[in-house]
């Protein structure tokens, strides 16, 4: 079993397996919420919203994850004023912004000397590169998301069962809706390193996608998302580790792989529940 310990006995893999997990678990609980509610590609838009910001940040030589904190803000406070004063719709809100931001982002790269290795950096991530402070960060965002997330379970739960039965229970469901941005901004900023922007809604989607094919109950569904995405950022460093591959594009292809297996699994296992029994 060395080809298993083996790569965990280095101190930069134990730091990403962790940086790894917590972003694992708090995209786990996140995205369940955005698979319920349909809101996959808010958080595409987002993850490729905080390039721009990202990308200044690394020319300028300030701290990645507060430019990315505020493009991806930037990017969701744009697209509700597009909603309200431009009188468009949410998706060709996000489509547009989306957009906008992402050729912003590559002409602040296109600036810097290493265009290439920035903007490889900004895409895919490194969660390899993962320090201590930065566990400090992860952990810190992971546990604020926890917190707000459980904070507003029952508006969130109202607003997903009918936006209209929420506010007549005084749920306020605008200000769910707005606390449901909020945690996928946190989502995709904090994923940012281990996975990078174009990566990012990978993590954020598939193990909750996969979780979904087993339960039904939205507290059951986050754990066993978040436990899917852990055995993701593992499965995805080993695979990184013996193939030589990207580490974060490994862990998102193993999430993604987690998310396709599930649903071949529940599908064979209602083909057998449902086919008929032979007769005597």
């Amino acid at each position: 079993m060395t080809w298993l310990a083996d790569p965990f006995a280095l101190d930069f893999v134990q730091r990403a397996f962790v940086g790894g997990s917590l972003v694992a678990i708090l995209c786990g609980v996140v995205g369940t919420w955005v698979v319920i509610r349909g809101m996959a590609f808010l958080g595409e838009a987002l993850g490729h919203g905080m390039l721009p910001g990202v990308a200044l940040a690394t020319v300028l030589g300030f701290p990645v994850l507060i430019g990315a904190t505020l493009s991806a803000v930037a990017m969701s406070l744009g697209i509700g004023a597009l909603q309200r004063r431009g009188r468009l719709s949410y998706d060709t809100s996000i489509g547009l912004l989306f957009v906008a931001m992402l050729a912003l982002g590559v002409i602040v790269i296109s600036h810097s000397a290493s265009f290439a290795t920035d903007a490889t950096a900004i895409l895919f991530g490194d969660i390899l590169a993962i320090s201590g402070p930065d566990l400090v960060v992860l952990g810190a965002a992971t546990a604020v998301g926890l917190l707000l997330a459980i904070a507003a379970h029952r508006p969130l739960v109202a607003l997903a069962i009918d936006p209209r039965t929420a506010a007549v229970l005084g749920l306020a469901p605008r200000a769910a809706h707005t606390t449901l941005v909020a945690l996928v901004t946190l989502a995709v900023v904090a994923s940012y390193q281990a996975v990078g922007s174009l990566l990012v809604v990978g993590l954020l989607l598939a193990p909750a996608v996969a979780a979904a094919q087993w339960t039904s109950r939205i507290p059951s569904r986050m754990l066993l998302a978040a436990a899917l995405g852990v055995a993701a950022v593992a499965g995805g460093l080993l695979l990184s580790w013996h193939a030589g591959t990207a580490a974060g594009a490994s862990v998102a292809l193993v999430a993604i792989g987690f998310a396709g297996l599930s649903w071949l699994a529940r599908a064979a296992r209602d083909s057998v529940r449902t086919s008929p029994l032979p007769a005597t």
